[in-house]
C-alpha cells in the first residue's frame, strides 16, 4: 500500500534506503580503455527493442572490459528513485515520470537520449462489471502505478469524461499488483501496460481506450531512456555504443520479425505469436528518425519531445502532480541531441 508521505519525501527516504544498501560506495575505476567498469541498467518488461539488446547480449559483446548490470523495474517512478539514489546510469520511463523528474521537487540531473516507443494499443484502460465507457467507471475503483505513463493517461481519460480524481477511487499499484487484485475481484478497472494489459483483457477486461487514441487527441505518451548527466558526460563512448545498439535492435524489429519477437518473447515468457503482437502495438524508431523534428531533434533545432514533456507538466500541474511548470528550455535541454548526433554522425 502506498504510504501518505509526499512524493517527494518518499522518493528522498527510498534514495537514503538504496545508498545505505550499497550504491553510495565509492565507483570502480574506468578499465584501461576509459569505458566504465560497470554499466547499470534500469529495464522494465516491455516489448520493446531493449529486451532485444538485453536477450542478444549485444552491450556486453561491444563493451567487453565493462560489466553490464541488468535491474528490472515495474514502473518510471521507481526508476526516477533509483537514479535520485543515484544506482542507475541508464533507465527506461514513461514520459510522464520523465516530464515530472526534469520538474521540481524532483529537478533530477538525468536527459532524455533515446526513444524506445512511442505507446500505443499495448497501454489502456480496461473495465469489467459492465461498464463500456470512462464515464461509466464513476464511484469504481480504478488501478494503475502512480506516476507512469498510464496515471497521466488515466488522469487524461477521465477529464476528456468530465470526471475527476475525486468521482473514482484511483489505487496506485504496479503491474504485476494489478493482475493479481484483477484476478480476485478487488478492482473494477485499470490502466496499464502489456504483458498484464493482455492478461487482463484475456481475463473479462473491456477496453475503455488506448493510449493510441489519446495521443491522436494530444495526449501522446511513449517510453524514454534517462542517462544520469553525470555518466553521459563522463563516458560518452560508451553511450554511443549503448545508442548504437538500440539502434541495431529496431532495425532488427523491422528487418526480421521472426528474429525480434523471439528474443522478446524469451524475455516476457511469451510464445514469440504472442511477443511480436504486443511487438506490433508499439511505434518504434531508428535513429534517423529520432533525430526528427518530429521527435528528439538535433542539436541546434531540439524537437518536438520537449514541447510534448511541456504540455504534460502543464496537464500534471493543473492536476497538481507537479509543483510548477519549468520553461520549455528546461525540457529542450533534458534531450540528450549533442550525445544522438555524435553517436550517429552520419544520419
Amino acid at each position: 500500500m502506498r504510504r501518505t508521505t509526499p512524493l517527494f519525501s518518499l522518493l528522498l527516504a527510498a534514495a537514503l534506503t538504496l545508498t545505505a544498501c550499497g550504491s553510495g560506495e565509492p565507483e570502480a575505476k574506468p578499465a584501461a580503455d576509459g569505458s566504465p567498469a560497470t554499466l547499470r541498467i534500469g529495464y522494465q518488461l516491455i516489448p520493446n527493442g531493449d529486451l532485444i539488446v538485453k536477450d542478444q547480449k549485444w552491450l556486453e559483446t561491444a563493451l567487453p572490459n565493462t560489466k553490464i548490470v541488468w535491474s528490472k523495474f515495474d514502473s518510471g517512478g521507481d526508476v526516477n528513485t533509483a537514479v535520485i539514489a543515484g544506482s542507475l546510469d541508464i533507465g527506461l520511463a514513461g514520459s510522464s515520470p520523465v516530464t515530472r523528474g526534469l520538474s521540481a521537487p524532483l529537478n533530477i540531473p538525468y536527459r532524455v537520449p533515446w526513444i524506445f516507443d512511442v505507446i500505443g494499443d499495448n497501454e489502456a484502460l480496461v473495465a469489467r462489471g459492465g461498464v463500456t465507457d470512462v464515464k461509466g467507471l464513476a464511484g469504481k475503483r480504478v488501478a494503475t502505478p502512480f506516476s507512469s505513463t498510464s496515471h497521466y493517461s488515466l488522469l487524461a481519460a477521465l477529464s476528456e469524461a468530465g470526471l475527476s480524481e475525486a468521482d473514482v477511487k484511483i489505487l496506485d499499484m504496479e503491474p504485476p499488483d494489478i493482475q493479481a487484485a484483477w484476478q480476485r475481484g478487488d478492482i473494477d478497472a485499470a490502466y496499464v501496460w502489456t504483458p498484464n494489459l493482455a492478461e487482463l483483457q484475456k481475463n473479462g477486461g473491456t477496453t475503455l481506450v488506448t493510449s493510441r487514441q489519446l495521443a491522436q487527441r494530444g495526449k501522446l505518451t511513449a517510453d524514454l531512456a534517462v542517462v544520469r548527466d553525470e555518466f553521459a558526460t563522463k563516458y560518452p563512448k560508451a553511450l554511443q555504443t549503448w545508442l548504437q545498439q538500440q539502434d541495431r535492435a529496431v532495425k532488427l524489429a523491422r528487418s526480421d520479425k521472426d528474429a525480434a519477437a523471439a528474443a522478446i518473447g524469451r524475455q516476457l515468457n511469451l510464445d514469440p505469436a504472442e511477443a511480436a503482437r504486443q511487438l506490433g502495438q508499439l511505434v518504434l524508431l531508428d535513429a534517423t528518425e529520432q533525430r526528427s523534428a518530429e521527435y528528439l531533434g538535433t542539436p541546434s533545432a531540439p524537437g518536438k519531445l520537449a514541447e510534448n514533456l511541456h504540455s504534460a507538466a502543464e496537464f500534471l500541474k493543473t492536476q497538481k502532480k507537479v509543483d510548477a511548470v519549468p520553461d520549455l528550455g528546461v525540457f529542450q535541454k533534458g534531450l540528450a541531441t549533442q550525445e544522438l548526433a555524435d553517436a550517429f554522425p552520419g544520419n
